[in-house]
């Protein structure tokens, strides 16, 4: 993981390995639970590397069909969407990862949920969610902020709405 640049799936471990991939599983979670900062992405495990990158949280709101828009913008605007966060009235904050640092990683997460019939996690919260995101410059921030604005996503400009 240490020289991987893009995530290694836990069954190309088993292989390499050959162990199940269950038993990869549980190892990583075990080194997670010790202090080691792998990131568990739906594309397989990383390690996470300090960045130089400015780190924001935004808040954005939207339905279903507006989140390959959301998506799209942030990466076209500079930006890379690090997670998506949720307030659940149960469990408070959950958080999944995301990593999109690509349009391609977008058509690969987009693929992925259409394929699994998988639930956003902003469907649990009519839409309102954050996400983290990495950025070069605050100019970089502020694009992204007014496209997701201009197309009616972030939050501040849709809560009276």
């Amino acid at each position: 993981m240490q020289q991987a640049e893009k995530p290694i799936s836990a069954s190309s471990f088993a292989k390499k390995f050959g162990v199940s991939r269950q038993i990869v599983v549980g190892d990583v979670a075990l080194l997670r639970a010790s202090g080691e900062n792998i990131i568990a992405t739906a594309r397989g495990y990383l390690l996470e590397r300090e960045s130089e990158k400015l780190i924001s949280k935004i808040a954005v709101q939207h339905d279903r069909s507006q989140a390959e828009t959301e998506l799209r913008t942030i990466i076209d605007q500079g930006g890379e969407v690090i997670d998506v966060i949720v307030e659940h009235p149960l469990y408070g904050e959950l958080a999944g990862g995301l990593h999109l640092t690509t349009q391609k990683d977008v058509d690969r997460f987009l693929n992925q949920a259409q394929k699994n019939q998988a639930a956003f996690l902003s469907e649990l919260t009519d839409g309102i969610h954050l996400h983290t995101i990495a950025y070069d410059s605050l100019e970089d921030l502020a694009k992204i902020k007014q496209a997701l604005s201009d197309k009616g996503i972030l939050y501040e400009e849709n809560r009276h709405a």
